[in-house]
């Protein structure tokens, strides 16, 4: 962790969030997005790789997640998050950059697309939350009673989260990888930001733009891990066929954490899919 710092910040209506940049900034840019309950830090592998490809590679830690602010009453709904997202691509001025999102990022990018008018070279959609039902059983739970989740010993908190966030590796996580993506969510504001982002994480935020998918006009590819336990391959197979021409790719042996499963084998895909002409 000590080596993936986000040393850039962007003020906006959701608190600050924070931001870096790997590789050379007059390189093709490509941005990646992450998900929830993670940080940007499920790129560490990833991004270095691709700006080592000679990109331009843009990472954040969305609104109320990693090392961006969280606050009480913060707005982090998908909602919001989309908007930030836009806003965020204007600060950097990229008309056109190429997106690779990952879970919840995967309805950001699509969202900041589709409804704010954000425009993408290409779009790759990996494990992405794009179609109902969203969710896993504890996650609805938790978003009915995070009054009550809020209250538990910090000990007991951690030991969820960390249950919580393995559940979604097939490969299994390394103790350091585990503690990074867990420790933003520690500690009285981060217990309480945790429970934040799924109690606002709403269904209807990806109902509103799953009809447009059809309409999506820009090269796509769907990744997804075989043995993702969070969102079943076959959902990855139906996003692919609703999107014009979209590529579905499955990642063998990797679960809903393809980035940190399998970086190796997302990174070539990515690379080939962003070298097409």
């Amino acid at each position: 962790m000590a080596d993936w710092e986000l040393r850039e910040s962007l003020s906006t209506a959701s608190e600050t969030v924070r931001w870096g940049r790997l590789g050379d900034p007059r390189d093709e840019p490509v941005v990646l997005l992450h998900g929830t309950s993670f940080s940007s830090y499920v790129w560490h592998e990833v991004a270095p790789a691709l700006a080592a490809s000679g990109r331009s590679v843009l990472v954040w830690d969305m609104a109320g997640y990693g090392t961006s602010d969280m606050a009480p009453g913060q707005d982090v709904s998908l909602r919001a998050q989309g908007e930030v997202f836009a806003e965020l691509l204007a600060h950097w001025g990229l008309a056109e950059p190429s997106v690779v999102a990952h879970d919840f990022g995967g309805c950001v990018a699509l969202r900041a697309h589709l409804l704010h008018g954000a425009r993408y070279r290409r779009l790759a959609l990996v494990d992405a939350v794009a179609l109902a039902p969203c969710g896993s059983p504890f996650f609805r739970l938790a978003a009915g009673h995070s009054h009550v989740f809020e209250q538990l010993p910090g000990p007991l908190h951690r030991a969820l989260v960390q249950e919580y966030v393995t559940s979604a590796s097939h490969a299994g996580l390394r103790p350091a990888v585990l503690d990074a993506l867990v420790r933003p969510w520690t500690g009285a504001s981060g217990q309480s930001a945790f429970y934040r982002q799924i109690a606002q994480a709403d269904q209807r935020h990806t109902d509103e733009i799953q009809p447009l998918y059809p309409t999506l006009d820009l090269p796509v590819t769907v990744c997804w891990g075989t043995e993702d336990t969070w969102i079943p391959n076959s959902k990855g197979e139906e996003l692919a066929g609703l999107i014009p021409g979209a590529r579905f790719r499955p990642v063998p042996e990797a679960g809903h954490l393809v980035p940190l499963d399998a970086p190796a084998q997302l990174t070539s895909a990515l690379l080939a899919f962003l070298a097409e002409s």
